[in-house]
């Protein structure tokens, strides 16, 4: 009956809502981590994808694709081969170890969705394990308290981590650029040969739009 009168007073929709988000999470990070991020398989299919990609005319036409040392196939502007995964990755940002897999010109956009509501999770976690502290100086206290208070001090970096993480990718996708472009951009031949220090960037609702849609 007291369950039945929670119902009634709407106090399960919360939890339930949580649980979902929860799930939500579990599910896309599981869906970013083994989806192709954009794996560079065949020089046919190189070529197609390229054609179908962004085209920018800032970009100088001296600069021709080039074969990988690693792969051998012919890498599309803004590919890099990564080392961890043995496979050329096109529009490739970086190698995340939390996924355990490249984040690439697929799984890019869906990478950020997962950042999203990871951090939607943290904030609402911490903002429990919070209300259920209750401060007092003494030792007892602490022996009842210390793994909730270990638990909401670990959401509070995990926190901090994600927002961080997920300003930088928003900052750096609004100006069309990836992380290994910004980190490396001296040793990348279509940049450095580029009159533009960005040949990419189309302006930030354009660079979101395209993104994201």
């Amino acid at each position: 009956s007291d369950l039945r009168k929670q119902e009634e007073r709407g106090e399960l929709l919360q939890p339930l809502s949580f649980v979902l988000l929860v799930l939500c999470s579990v599910l896309l990070y599981f869906k970013v981590s083994l989806m192709d991020p954009g794996f560079v398989k065949a020089e046919e299919e190189a070529g197609k994808s390229e054609e179908q990609s962004m085209v920018t005319p800032q970009v100088p036409s001296n600069i021709k694709m080039r074969r990988c040392g690693y792969c051998m196939v012919k890498q599309p502007m803004r590919a890099k081969h990564c080392q961890l995964c043995q496979h050329c990755v096109r529009r490739y940002d970086h190698h995340c170890p939390w996924i355990e897999n490249c984040v690439g010109e697929r799984n890019h956009p869906l990478f950020i969705v997962y950042l999203s509501v990871q951090l939607v999770v943290l904030l609402w976690g911490g903002h429990a394990a919070w209300s259920g502290l209750y401060f007092e100086q003494s030792w007892d206290w602490l022996q009842h308290n210390i793994l909730l208070l270990a638990s909401f001090l670990l959401m509070v970096i995990f926190t901090i981590v994600v927002l961080l993480l997920l300003i930088s990718h928003l900052y750096l996708i609004s100006c069309n650029t990836t992380t290994w472009e910004f980190m490396s951009h001296h040793r990348i031949s279509y940049l450095q040969h580029s009159e533009s220090e960005n040949p990419f960037d189309q302006g930030v609702i354009l660079n979101l739009w395209r993104f994201f849609c």
